[in-house]
């Protein structure tokens, strides 16, 4: 998933924190945020989903690959766009669409979207502003919080890479050393998931 899964549910509590009481009154929050938190986990997964596919694909075109010199790289990034408009699912990963931050506006828009559609349906809930209002301020609340997880992402990927000795990106000493860092980061800028 682009976004570790505690910060998911940071991020749901948030954005579930934001809204109420003033956007949407309830009397059980923590189920609001569950709703929130699974469908934001959903739609990241959808493309995790995605990745695998492809992956599957080209184990079946590997050989193909190897003997006309393709680039792998070059080869995923295509079939992942073929399928991507036939199943007509948002991209979620920024990096890839030009966005500053690890997921897209369109994908953010599109979650906004269907949590909004997910919340006036709910019976845990009454919304009580215009659904647009609401779907800005969601978007709002997301923006907000990924610019800061950017900084700390980015951040913890400095201080790796400022080691004396060099680590190889994506080894699991990097992993390690990254994902420690990235917690101390998100500390810093008043973010635990774990809360």
């Amino acid at each position: 998933m682009l976004l570790p899964r505690e910060f998911v549910t940071y991020l749901s509590r948030q954005i579930v924190h934001k809204l109420v009481p003033a956007t949407v009154e309830t009397h059980h929050p923590e189920k609001v945020v569950e709703m929130v938190d699974t469908l934001i986990a959903d739609e990241l997964e959808a493309e995790d989903r995605l990745n695998d596919e492809v992956r599957e694909i080209l184990e079946e075109y590997s050989d193909y690959m190897r003997r006309e010199g393709v680039s792998y790289q070059e080869m995923f990034r295509k079939a992942k766009n073929q399928l991507i408009q036939k199943k007509k699912i948002v991209k979620a990963s920024g990096r890839d669409t030009g966005d500053a931050m690890k997921l897209s506006r369109d994908k953010i828009t599109d979650i906004s979207h269907k949590l909004v559609a997910l919340l006036k349906k709910s019976r845990e809930l009454r919304v009580r502003k215009d659904a647009n209002d609401v779907r800005l301020e969601i978007v709002k609340a997301f923006t907000d919080i990924l610019q800061v997880e950017e900084k700390a992402d980015r951040a913890s990927r400095d201080k790796v890479r400022s080691i004396k000795r060099e680590i190889s990106e994506g080894s699991e000493e990097w992993d390690i050393l990254q994902k420690k860092y990235y917690a101390e980061e998100m500390k810093k800028f008043g973010i635990d998931p774990g809360r």
